[in-house]
């Protein structure tokens, strides 16, 4: 009787490692400030990205996919939750003196694919909080290269040290191995840790997210990537992200692991637009970072899985928070017991549908400020200050123009069809559409919250 017990403990030890090493590979890239019109995969004439694009062209490649905020720490949170950030009480970004961090009663995604056998790593910006509570190994990454808040919160700042007089920090796992000075090589060092933590892992299923710093301001490249395009530091420096994933790429298919890896490339939000030669683009889309207009959250978005995606390119809205459902049913992971906001989008990605599961998705910003929603093809902007350049030129050499404040007086309501650049209020015209939308935005503010208002979501978790 011992014997066969044993036997069949054998039994479903090895059935556990076939599945394990049958399941996906994960490599989420997730780019900082990156503008939609900043590859030439989608639309850009200045710099061109040659394996991103060949990631494009073999891939899934999302033309309406958002930001869930238009800024750092908010937006991370969307991705490892699947929650809208202002539901588990985050907003806008944490800088280095800020006591506060993702709360240990969420389960991010890294916990999710740990809990499922996945071996997980960080490596890059993590900026979900800077004490030791709030580290990436605190909640489920295994391993942990980079630093824990924007590379402009650094007293070695070029044109503002005043601004953030702490020490930027590299870390590996939780130990400061040193102090920053020199942010010219980060996004080479971060790639070929990468690299080692698939080299270690690469018998067994892992998580690894990459998260650059680049191309947030202030910008940095390798001497060797130094004037490379003569078209701008930016461009350069979009260039040699693009080279980071070229490399991903190439050690991924000289080791025979591409073919069953999900890699996705993306960016946080929209680009900075006030730092002029040192800002990026947003394409045909209106204003950026700091915006829920499309340009401050309509981004890049690529997917490739050769096992079981096939090339495609797909208009139909989808937001960061879908990510963790979508892994958790292509991984067959136990979701979190949370609630959550995303869906999974794997049905639309592979091509069983052709349209989004989404209805509506929202857009906060600010301290739990309800800003705009899109419904299909409508996005209203609800009313608020908001900021702009108003057409101006941005700065130079990395010193920004200063933002003016405009106001919406009255909700405005645009068609993304017929209108993508949001250039044309038709509110009057389609009144129906337009409280229908209000109400969806009444709705919101009584679960979620609209400090604007002065209402208090009755289901945020995170007050």
């Amino acid at each position: 009787m011992l014997k066969r017990i044993i036997y069949l403990i054998i039994l479903l030890v090895i059935f556990s490692c076939e599945k394990n090493n049958n399941s996906p590979n994960i490599i989420f890239i997730l780019t900082d400030d990156l503008g939609y019109g900043d590859l030439s995969s989608y639309g850009s004439e200045t710099i061109k990205t040659t394996n991103i694009d060949k990631l494009a062209e073999d891939g899934v490649k999302l033309t309406s996919y958002y930001a869930a905020q238009p800024v750092c720490s908010a937006s991370r949170a969307a991705i490892l939750t699947g929650a809208y950030p202002n539901r588990i009480g985050i907003y806008n970004a944490f800088g280095p003196t800020s006591n506060s961090g993702i709360n240990h009663d969420e389960y991010t995604l890294a916990e999710m694919l740990k809990d499922n056998g996945y071996k997980t790593g960080i490596f890059g910006k993590w900026h979900l909080g800077s004490i030791k509570e709030f580290f990436p190994t605190k909640h489920g990454f295994d391993e942990f290269y980079g630093i824990l808040y924007s590379n402009d919160m650094w007293r070695w700042h070029p044109e503002y040290p005043e601004g953030y007089p702490q020490d930027l920090l590299l870390y590996r796992n939780e130990t400061a191995i040193k102090e920053i000075v020199d942010q010219s090589n980060l996004t080479k060092d971060i790639t070929t840790e990468s690299i080692n933590f698939i080299k270690k892992n690469k018998d067994q299923p892992f998580f690894l997210y990459i998260a650059h710093p680049q191309p947030h301001v202030p910008l940095f490249v390798s001497e060797d990537f130094t004037n490379i395009t003569g078209k701008g530091l930016y461009a350069d420096v979009v260039t040699e992200i693009d080279y980071s994933v070229g490399r991903i790429i190439t050690y991924l298919e000289e080791n025979d692991l591409s073919d069953n890896t999900i890699l996705v490339f993306t960016s946080d939000n929209g680009p900075w637009l006030s730092y002029g030669d040192h800002s990026g683009s947003s394409g045909i889309y209106r204003e950026g970072k700091g915006t829920t207009w499309e340009g401050g959250v309509r981004v890049p978005s690529i997917i490739k899985f050769p096992n079981g995606l096939k090339p495609s390119i797909i208009d139909e809205p989808v937001m960061a928070i879908d990510w963790m459902p979508t892994f958790a049913n292509i991984t067959k992971s136990k979701l979190s017991q949370n609630k959550i906001d995303g869906k999974d989008i794997w049905p639309l990605l592979s091509g069983e549908v052709d349209q989004t599961p989404h209805k509506k998705l929202y857009f906060y910003y600010r301290v739990n400020e309800l800003h705009s929603i899109r419904m299909n093809e409508w996005k209203i902007q609800f009313s608020r200050t908001y900021r702009s350049l108003n057409g101006r030129e941005g700065g130079k050499d990395g010193v920004p123009v200063k933002y003016d404040m405009n106001l919406i007086e009255n909700n405005e309501l645009y068609n993304l069809s017929s209108d993508p650049e949001e250039k044309i209020n038709v509110y009057d015209r389609f009144p129906e559409i337009a409280k229908k939308m209000e109400k969806l935005g009444e709705e919101a503010r009584i679960e979620l919250g609209d400090n604007l208002l002065g209402v208090k979501g009755i289901e945020n978790r995170g007050e």
